[in-house]
């Protein structure tokens, strides 16, 4: 069989698209469906379900993948160090949420770089769950952390953590509210009104912190917009100790900031929301050494971080 016809495919299923695959293989859309349909005349099977929007694989070609791809990746891993080279480091492909990633894994993963024998060079990209979760499968990064398990047999979930979300504001605030212990000792339900009226910071416009908070803990939806709205939450921290409004930050991230005073805890409810963390990779890539042993160093890591 045709490698050519084998990589084409992976890609496609990586992908879900033959327009997409297209783009990543440098190739011509008839190209690529060319190939797609000289491998199913060789198996005598179709592979792809074609709809309005991309392809969906078949049962087949869901087994096609799961059985090739992995060998496809080690293929690729191979042309990428070398054979010859022996003091070239093979190259780890992360990617994650910006926050959790900074903080928590690349401080842990930079511990295993360099040239020891079994040590790697680590590239590093950020993006919401979505996003690293298609990159993931496309090939683009061997390594991803996501707050969305992933469906279906092409990508492997652990589950790495869970964060615990925190209410807080600065102190000028909480001397506003009156949020002494005897105000953290009411029932949740009846504490959201004293809030509503707080200017909020947020990474969202959709105030996704925010509304999970508020649904989690007091059952209902904030009512007030996001004043200050910044894309990364450690931004979002910043404005919280200076004064711009409530935030719910996870209490890794904020922790160094409550004890120093730089922040309250606006509510502590008998039960926090958590938001729990995976690390995915796709199937069959724990075989290849690099890989497997940043997977493992993490999940090590993550039992002090729970």
């Amino acid at each position: 069989m045709d490698l050519a016809l084998l990589r084409t495919f992976v890609t496609v299923h990586r992908s879900g698209s033959f327009t997409r695959a297209a783009a990543l293989l440098g190739l011509s859309q008839p190209a690529v469906t060319s190939q797609i349909r000289t491998l199913e005349r060789q198996l005598g099977r179709p592979l792809f379900l074609r709809q309005a929007r991309g392809v969906t694989p078949t049962t087949i070609g869901d087994e096609l993948a799961h059985k090739a791809a992995p060998h496809l990746d080690a293929l690729v891993e191979i042309t990428e160090t070398g054979l010859d080279d022996e003091s070239s480091l093979r190259t780890l492909h992360l990617a994650g949420p910006p926050e959790f990633t900074a903080e928590r894994a690349l401080p842990v993963l930079t511990e295993l770089t360099g040239e020891d024998g079994q040590g790697f060079a680590l590239r590093a990209s950020f993006g919401n769950a979505e996003e690293t979760l298609e990159g993931l499968a496309a090939g683009h990064h061997d390594l991803a952390i996501s707050t969305a398990r992933p469906r279906g047999a092409l990508l492997t979930a652990s589950t790495l953590c869970d964060e615990e979300h925190v209410l807080v504001a600065a102190p000028s605030w909480a001397d506003q509210l009156g949020s002494g212990e005897a105000a953290k000792t009411q029932p949740a339900v009846k504490r959201a009104p004293e809030f509503e009226n707080m200017p909020v910071i947020e990474v969202h416009e959709s105030l996704p912190f925010v509304s999970r908070y508020w649904a989690s803990v007091f059952d209902s939806r904030p009512a007030a917009p996001g004043t200050v709205v910044v894309p990364d939450l450690r931004a979002v921290l910043a404005c919280a100790v200076a004064g711009a409004g409530l935030a719910v930050l996870p209490r890794y991230l904020c922790a160094p900031a409550l004890e120093r005073g730089d922040v309250v805890a606006l509510h502590e409810p008998p039960v926090p929301p958590l938001r729990t963390y995976f690390l995915v990779v796709r199937t069959g890539t724990l075989a290849m050494p690099h890989i497997a042993r940043a997977h493992e160093w993490l999940l090590r890591a993550a039992v002090d971080w729970c």
